[in-house]
């Protein structure tokens, strides 16, 4: 009997493969400096920003310039909950989620009556109107920001559990508790998004992105569907970004809200590696983790050799580096295109 499937060798040695990194990077601290893990969550926390962007853009059709207000509101929850409701840092970063799942309701609301490039500066300029907005939050700082108390910071679920296993101080246990955080986060993020494309719900995203009116006539609810990945999505980034400043333990609206940290870095990585794949956005921000730890001293030209990277791979390599490499060898290692699969024929004809 013939049927439909995904599977691929090559996708059953990827999930073997992932089980045993994740496996390694849960016992990492053990071996490695406070530096590496530090780089390490920032490695992990950006992948996961560009995965959720990458479904938005590159599955969903949905190019949204406006990330950063979900990144923001997810943080400035998290604070809230620690410093005005006496939450554990940890329990705190789920209030991030829901906020930025509340804002995205309105968002999403004003946005879907625009279309293509209008669509993405309407997410800007919300974005920028949240931005605007928690600045006058006098209780959290204002438009200086604030800090997380000393007394939450030293009492964080799990950090001495994570000191008596490694013997490290605080901080570092602060480090490698929010960086298994990050793994895990990381993990569930892409996981869920490589289970929703092998599905018909991932069909049906496809369909939308490639033709609104032709999914609609084969019954594709493209207003729902939108409003679910759109909704999805921003309760990760807020997840995201509360996890980032309980890292940080410091908040202001410009470091929440910072276009360039949130949207534009999310943005290259999505396209120097390749959108609308899995792989792509892990090439992509090995890549600007590279550049950015090569160049990060050389001030404007670290942000001109960004810029001509991702001019150079638009023009030489349109489908992203994790394209090139594909159409050249024909690998899919999160593969989610459907083919027919037979029946084997034993013993020849």
């Amino acid at each position: 009997m013939y049927r439909l499937t995904t599977r691929t060798r090559a996708g059953t040695a990827t999930e073997i493969a992932v089980l045993v990194l994740v496996l390694a990077g849960l016992a990492l601290p053990a071996v490695t400096p406070r530096g590496v893990i530090q780089d390490l969550f920032f490695i992990l926390t950006m992948l996961t920003l560009a995965q959720i962007w990458n479904l938005l853009a590159g599955y969903g059709g949905l190019v949204s310039v406006g990330q950063q207000a979900f990144v923001g509101i997810g943080a400035y929850a998290m604070f809230a909950g620690v410093i005005l409701l006496g939450w554990n840092p940890v329990a705190a970063i789920l209030l991030g989620g829901l906020a930025a799942l509340t804002l995205a309701v309105p968002t999403a609301f004003f946005a879907f009556r625009l279309q293509g490039a209008y669509f993405a500066i309407g997410t800007w300029v919300i974005a920028e109107v949240t931005r605007l907005l928690i600045a006058q939050w006098k209780a959290l700082g204002g438009g200086t920001g604030t800090s997380l108390p000393r007394e939450a910071t030293s009492n964080i679920m799990g950090t001495d559990a994570i000191r008596a296993l490694f013997g490290v101080r605080e901080a570092a246990a602060r480090d490698i508790l929010a960086y298994w955080l990050a793994l895990a986060l990381v993990v569930v993020v892409t996981g869920c998004i490589y289970w929703l494309l092998r599905s018909r719900l991932g069909l049906a995203l496809a369909a939308v992105r490639d033709n609104v009116e032709a999914a609609q006539a084969v019954g594709v609810d493209v207003g729902r569907l939108k409003w679910a990945v759109f909704l999805i999505a921003a309760a990760a980034t807020g997840l995201t970004g509360a996890l980032i400043f309980v890292q940080t333990a410091r908040i202001s609206p410009e470091a929440a809200f910072a276009v360039t940290d949130w949207t534009a870095y999310v943005i290259f990585i999505v396209v120097i590696g390749g959108i609308g794949t899995i792989e792509g956005p892990i090439v992509g921000v090995l890549v600007f983790f590279a550049l950015r730890s090569a160049l990060a001293d050389y001030g404007s030209w670290y942000l001109m050799t960004l810029g001509l990277a991702a001019i150079a791979v638009m023009l030489f390599a349109p489908k992203g580096l994790w394209g090139l490499i594909s159409a050249r060898t024909g690998l899919h290692l999160f593969p989610v295109r459907r083919r027919l699969a037979g029946p084997k024929i034993e013993g020849g004809n």
